[in-house]
């Protein structure tokens, strides 16, 4: 079912607070995957399961905050 405009989905910035060197390139490539390119790189996502399940893989090098 498509959302309509008139919903507010939640946005979440994240954050790279640690650097993927030294980590699987399997982490590597979601940290990638996420639009993190640089250390201190904050980036827009609206809240979904997929990228939930992202997040939780590298949460030991991202920082999440929720938009209000």
């Amino acid at each position: 079912m498509a959302r309509s405009k008139k919903t507010k989905d939640k946005v979440l910035l994240v954050t790279l607070v640690k650097s993927p060197i030294g980590y699987s390139e399997r982490q590597k490539g979601t940290v990638r995957a996420l639009g993190l390119r640089r250390m201190n790189q904050t980036v827009e996502h609206v809240d979904s399961a997929p990228l939930r399940g992202m997040l939780n893989k590298v949460s030991h090098l991202i920082e999440v905050e929720e938009v209000k």
